[in-house]
């Protein structure tokens, strides 16, 4: 018997998630909890088939400029790290994506019969990757495909400044996050752009993704340039002003930068590494306007001019 022309038989996306979990998911998804990667939602446009987001999407600057109305939109959820699975059950979810943070709350949430996947890009490919699974799951995969795009276009200018930087100049740069002493290590996505813009990995030596050390240590590194993660709830004048911190040359220099407040597991990568870039090697950077091409980048990925979210200034 023939079926209707306009009935189509449902697809679904098996994707292999962090944890080493094969996850089967029906596609294209219609209801959704993000406790991660809602910054994709700007690319894919799939407001409307959210049915749940973290807490702290509420407070992102790229998703109220774009819905202001954000919080009367989709409801909260908690997070990633306080998850109330009758919360979730109630909200009958077709795919509910978060990241490693506890892995037995993940395995916890699937024997509730919850369709969950974890993330935790670790490199640029596999952020790509994560990207290509969302926009399977929502059914916007071009969308996702020009993001990437756009996003490789800046690496590409990254890279053809960057590469010809003999071993003998790199600069040693650290990459701090919540604390001033836990530092990112050679395992994760700072790794890979320190490699792309010609930096050395103060903290390459350290064998995870990032980790607490001495003060002590971080002076034996000594390192030309600092990096601050942009949520960090400390400033680089505060690195700047303590006197422990004087006998590292980044210090005494004035080279320690607090990264902006933008999410790295999303398209935004590309111009956080731009301006990091731009800041480690100002003079490979001089001839091109920073600020123009985030712009551009804006237009072209969210549609919207950089003004609207602009945290940095070059």
């Amino acid at each position: 018997m023939l079926l209707p022309a306009f009935i189509s038989p449902a697809a679904s996306l098996t994707y292999k998630d962090k944890m080493g979990r094969t996850v089967t998911i029906k596609t294209p998804v219609r209801r959704a909890v993000l406790y991660e990667t809602y910054e994709l939602l700007p690319v894919t446009g799939t407001w409307s088939q959210v049915a749940g987001i973290s807490r702290y999407a509420y407070d992102n600057d790229l998703l109220l400029a774009l819905k202001p109305d954000l919080p009367r939109r989709i409801p909260a959820v908690g997070s990633a790290m306080d998850t109330n699975a009758e919360t979730l059950l109630k909200l009958k979810p077709d795919v509910v994506l978060t990241w490693v943070v506890d892995p037995q709350v993940v395995r916890f949430l699937e024997q509730k019969g919850l369709p969950i996947i974890a993330v935790y890009p670790e490199s640029i490919p596999e952020l790509y990757d994560v990207m290509r699974m969302e926009g399977k799951l929502f059914g916007r995969e071009k969308k996702v495909e020009t993001a990437i795009a756009r996003m490789e276009e800046i690496f590409s200018i990254i890279r053809s400044r960057s590469s010809s930087i003999p071993a003998s100049r790199r600069k040693k740069a650290l990459y701090l996050t919540g604390k001033p002493t836990k530092v990112n290590g050679r395992i994760g996505i700072t790794q890979d752009l320190f490699t792309l813009m010609g930096l050395d990995n103060s903290g390459y030596e350290i064998k995870e993704r990032s980790t607490e050390v001495s003060l002590e240590r971080i002076i034996s590194w000594n390192p030309n340039l600092i990096f601050i993660w942009g949520s960090a709830r400390y400033s680089a004048a505060d690195l700047m002003n303590n006197p422990q911190w004087r006998y590292i040359k980044a210090i005494r220099n004035r080279d320690v930068h607090k990264e902006p407040k933008w999410g790295t597991w999303s398209p935004r990568l590309a111009p956080i590494a731009l301006w990091m870039a731009a800041t480690a090697y100002p003079e490979r950077f001089r001839d091109l306007d920073v600020n123009k091409t985030i712009d551009k980048f804006y237009h072209d990925v969210y549609g919207i001019p950089y003004v609207k979210v602009k945290q940095i200034e070059r």
